[in-house]
């Protein structure tokens, strides 16, 4: 595994530009001797094992993208593409799954049952690879798929898991304000798009406060602010960048109702103008209570898992939640800070790095449940 990982590592490929990622993982269950299917939703992967006893079909998802981020960390096996690096450890979900596949190779007579390992590109950026995939028959006859996501800021050893909502919806909207520009030395004869946009930035922190249910979880923040000109002219145009982040869709269409009539009413209030746009990302990864129960009970035996907790959800966004809206399934986190580490980097950080030992407690626990739904732990 981690032979694997560090030669992904060093050859990081980013969304929608995978190219020699997906070869080089159809060629190892090639060699395996596993059904392989290139090309699924464009750049994916599928391999299908089949056991020598009828069973239910068992769906694994690893993706393998990179991030258009300039590695700092100083490794030794650090990225040899210049602005690309594996920054959220898609090299590491990718080493886990092929080596628990050939694993499982050498129990495949007494398999009862199919496993499909789902290879995935393009994780990072929306509209994603699991769409895609879907449509083109990634799950066809499946009956139940897991997926794990090496977790640098959860200690290593603990496994964390939700029975219901695990991840956020993470969607994005961008607001254009279009006012009258002019000379800093009269501001009475523009409508300063600086200062509507501002007004606009400090209103929108109000929808959460003010317009969601203190019961339910949401976020909107605003990422980008930009308005360029000289120091003495007043903008006549401003743009504003951000996310928003929810679990529940009644919230989620809130968020996107409040933020585009907060841009546009509070413009039209200046006698200036927005545009709101509102785009939907993923939706929330929302686990199936029986199989996140299940991944929980199989991880407390797993080895190298020291401690199973039942989480809060994060805010974060993955397209697993896409797998989970057509079959049963969970999504479960594997710790993966090195307890010797000073500082855990996060994801998504140019200096983000994993302990390599999590690799192999999730494919441990992702071993033990392909085991438990063929039934013969």
């Amino acid at each position: 595994m981690v032979e694997i990982r560090r030669y992904l590592h060093e050859r990081p490929e980013i969304s929608f530009h995978e190219e020699d990622t997906p070869s080089y993982i159809a060629e190892y269950h090639r060699k395996l001797g596993h059904e392989v299917k290139e090309g699924v939703g464009e750049r994916g992967v599928t391999a299908v094992l089949k056991g020598g006893k009828p069973g239910p079909v068992v769906a694994l998802r690893a993706d393998f993208d990179a991030l258009p981020i300039k590695e700092e960390t100083g490794l030794p096996f650090a990225s040899k593409v210049d602005g690309a690096m594996h920054a959220c450890g898609h090299d590491g979900h990718t080493a886990e799954l092929l080596v628990l596949a050939k694993v499982l190779h050498t129990m495949k007579d007494e398999l009862a049952g199919t496993v499909v390992f789902i290879h995935q590109h393009a994780e990072e950026l929306a509209p994603g690879g699991a769409q895609a995939m879907i449509a083109d028959g990634c799950l066809d006859g499946v009956d139940v798929i897991y997926g794990t996501h090496l977790w640098a800021t959860t200690p290593l050893g603990r496994m964390e898991y939700t029975e219901g909502p695990i991840m956020a919806a993470a969607d994005k909207f961008s607001i254009n304000v279009r006012g009258t520009g002019g000379h800093g030395a009269q501001p009475h004869m523009t409508k300063d798009s600086i200062l509507i946009g501002s007004q606009i930035v400090q209103s929108l922190q109000h929808i959460v406060s003010r317009a969601v249910d203190p019961m339910e979880s949401a976020v909107v923040s605003v990422g980008h602010f930009e308005s360029v000109n000289a120091y003495n002219v007043i903008a006549d145009q401003a743009k504003i960048v951000g996310t928003a982040r929810s679990f529940d869709e009644g919230v989620r269409d809130l968020l996107a109702e409040k933020i585009v009539s907060i841009a546009e009413g509070t413009a039209s209030s200046y006698g200036a103008e927005a545009e709101a746009i509102y785009e939907r990302g993923y939706p929330a990864v929302i686990n199936h209570k029986e199989e996140a129960r299940t991944a929980a009970k199989v991880a407390e035996a797993a080895e190298g898992i020291e401690e199973v907790v039942l989480s809060k959800p994060q805010m974060g966004g993955e397209d697993f939640a896409y797998y989970l809206q057509h079959v049963k399934g969970a999504f479960f986190f594997t710790g993966a800070m090195n307890p010797e580490w000073e500082t855990a980097y996060p994801h998504h950080h140019p200096k983000f790095d994993i302990d390599e030992r999590a690799m192999l407690h999730a494919a441990n626990i992702l071993g033990g449940l392909v085991l438990e739904t063929f039934d013969q732990r």
